[in-house]
């Protein structure tokens, strides 16, 4: 399979970690401690379509447990998940491949949408505002914002996506700037204004503080 090209390269990622670590002493620490942010730098060649189907997958999973089911949803869907082949695909058959009632509801409204092309799901890229790609997908039943925030730091490489939903992020978070309290979404939405336009970095690196 042909390797997809960089979203972003390291010279523009190494910049914002630079900025990053000038701005805040104790991310830099972290920063320093690790790898160099991936997000938009290793993109799976995938399209935007499966992209999200793997999402919603993802969903609540851990990832060993989404890997396992995705691999049989792109059996049942021949090699290739497309919204045709998709649609194709039973309730019985997706149940039987682990994925719930619910998920199966959202990927075939996803993939509805996109056969429709009611939403162009392949062309979200060319959409500037971050915000407006989330008002379309959200529109989805099912689709909510933390798959919308990992679709686009990950498939996007979009660079200013701040996930609070995410636990993680919360939890790296809280362990960065050794707070003794759990911090809600509301206060960490508040607290990652200060490193805008980079927060989908600071994310990901909240996740790296999480590993030993």
């Amino acid at each position: 399979m042909k390797k997809a090209k960089p979203l972003i390269t390291e010279q523009v990622m190494r910049a914002a970690v630079d900025d990053l670590s000038t701005r805040d002493k104790r991310l830099a620490k972290v920063i320093d401690a690790h790898p160099l942010c991936t997000i938009g730098r290793n993109p799976k060649p995938v399209t935007h379509f499966e992209s999200l189907v793997e999402s919603v997958i993802s969903q609540q999973l851990a990832v060993k447990a989404a890997d396992t089911i995705h691999a049989r949803i792109v059996d049942l869907a021949k090699g290739e998940i497309t919204p045709k082949k998709i649609l194709k695909i039973s309730e019985v058959q997706m149940r039987a491949a682990g994925v719930s009632g619910a998920k199966f509801k959202t990927i075939q409204g996803l993939a509805d949408a996109a056969h429709s092309n009611r939403i162009p799901i392949n062309d979200l890229h060319k959409i500037e505002s971050d915000s407006e790609i989330a008002s379309q997908l959200t529109s989805l039943w099912g689709i909510g914002p933390w798959t919308v925030d990992m679709f686009m730091m990950h498939q996007l490489g979009r660079l200013n996506i701040w996930p609070t939903g995410d636990l993680g992020v919360r939890r790296g978070y809280e362990k960065i700037y050794k707070l003794k309290e759990e911090i809600t979404p509301a206060e960490l939405e508040i607290k990652g204004g200060k490193f805008s336009p980079y927060r989908s970095v600071v994310a990901w690196y909240c996740w790296r503080a999480l590993e030993k």
